[in-house]
């Protein structure tokens, strides 16, 4: 691995740095905010797209669609990293916002199961695969994207947007889906509010593709756009495995816990204690709020002390938090929110420099397959799967074992985060 001297190299980011960095964090924050407002307003419009008569099945009929979306995901990442690594980044920016804003704006217009039958949920599921498809080419795309376009000494910085603009685009549907909620109608609400919901997030898409049309490729791209090269997914599989598998790895700690702790903690500190689910989820998004505030110190404090210390300490943090997180949670908003607080601000610590590590294990003309791929499969088989076994978990009364759940890969992350090598001021 070549390094730099990381006291020597630019900590300084220029003007047209800092366009491209804000360019590429809020057109992912509009790529996100279309992702997440199918899953908030999916209890609304079930059953307008599937066949009526009983409410609980048309929603899960629905939610079936949003999981396949999750299955498009590693293919996305592995068809649009590969074109990105081949086209460029911008190319690869503008095609995946594209699809994803494009995707809302048809289940926006797409006529109801009442009128087109059986064609509703058709074009339902194919839009949600785009979708799928899109966010799967998403993460690697932005990543390569912004590392490559900050100053050597501010590359984790610059990668911590993406998880902020992650963060802020569920957020942003969230306040959609209140909003809506709270000035029209129940009847307004199923009738057209849901299809103003994705015309907007859809036309948001619009306002991040002039965004990213109007940002200058990367130097790095820029420097062997012209060299011949193999097929970036085969060249990554070939002559890097053991980056690719460092990438799984890296991801298997951070997408599990950050599951447990914003997906399952309101849901199962409202199950094991009877606090108010509605207090819960406040005590949970104030804690996020704080989350997405600190990502960019996180990056900061990577690019000074390098990203192992950062992580070690995040996946250490939870071997020793796990148990009493769980074992001290009480029925008070603030035994809640001081427990999701202290989780989040622990899990900055992977946040902000998963972006920044995946992009740095690659040289360029295959950085985006060996970040979008490897990911996408780790997220898959540990992140999705994670809502399901801590439920499981609860469902058979084993609930009390969950710390032991979150433990345990915490430790992988230790061992992975100890034995990977450091990469802050490796050249790009």
């Amino acid at each position: 691995m070549t390094t730099v001297d990381t006291t020597a190299v630019s900590h300084r980011l220029t003007a047209q740095q800092r366009k491209a960095i804000a360019a590429g964090a809020v057109g992912n924050t509009v790529e996100w905010v279309d992702w997440a407002v199918y899953a908030t307003f999916a209890p609304v419009f079930a059953g307008q797209f599937f066949a009526g008569g009983n409410e609980t099945t048309a929603l899960l009929s629905t939610l079936a669609v949003f999981a396949v979306g999750f299955v498009m995901r590693p293919i996305g990442g592995a068809v649009l990293g590969a074109y990105a690594d081949r086209k460029g980044r911008k190319k690869g920016l503008t095609l995946t916002i594209s699809l994803m804003a494009g995707a809302s704006i048809v289940i926006a217009l797409c006529p109801t199961y009442s009128s087109i039958g059986v064609l509703a949920p058709i074009v339902l599921l194919l839009a949600r695969l785009v979708q799928g498809f899109s966010a799967g080419g998403e993460f690697g795309s932005s990543s390569a994207f912004l590392i490559e376009s900050a100053a050597p000494g501010r590359r984790a910085f610059a990668g911590s947007w993406q998880q902020v603009s992650v963060g802020l685009g569920s957020l942003l549907a969230a306040l959609m889906g209140t909003i809506l909620n709270s000035t029209l109608s129940d009847a307004d609400l199923h009738g057209w509010g849901w299809r103003l919901a994705f015309g907007l997030a859809g036309l948001l898409g619009l306002v991040g593709l002039w965004l990213r049309v109007s940002v200058h490729e990367t130097e790095a791209f820029t420097k062997i756009a012209a060299k011949p090269r193999r097929n970036p997914v085969v060249a990554m599989l070939r002559d890097h495995p053991k980056a690719a598998l460092r990438v799984a790895g890296v991801t298997i700690a951070g997408t599990l816990i950050y599951y447990v702790w914003v997906t399952y903690m309101p849901a199962y500190a409202h199950l094991a204690t009877g606090i108010p689910l509605k207090t819960a989820l406040l005590a949970n998004t104030l804690a996020m709020v704080v989350f997405i505030a600190l990502l960019p110190f996180g990056g900061l404090l990577s690019d000074r002390l390098g990203r192992k210390a950062t992580m070690t300490a995040f996946a250490a943090g939870f071997v020793v938090f796990a148990w009493p997180a769980f074992h001290f949670l009480g029925n008070s908003f603030w035994s809640v929110f001081v427990i999701e607080l202290i989780g989040l601000v622990l899990i900055v610590g992977y946040s902000a420099n998963c972006a920044v590590i995946m992009a740095e294990q690659f040289p360029p003309e295959v950085r985006t397959t060996g970040i979008g791929l490897p990911y996408a499969l780790a997220v898959a088989l540990f992140g999705g799967t994670a809502p399901y076994v801590t439920t499981w978990l609860n469902a058979n009364h084993l609930g009390h074992l969950v710390w032991i759940y979150v433990a345990a890969a915490a430790l992988v992350g230790v061992a992975v985060y100890l034995t990977m090598p450091e990469t802050k001021g490796k050249e790009l």
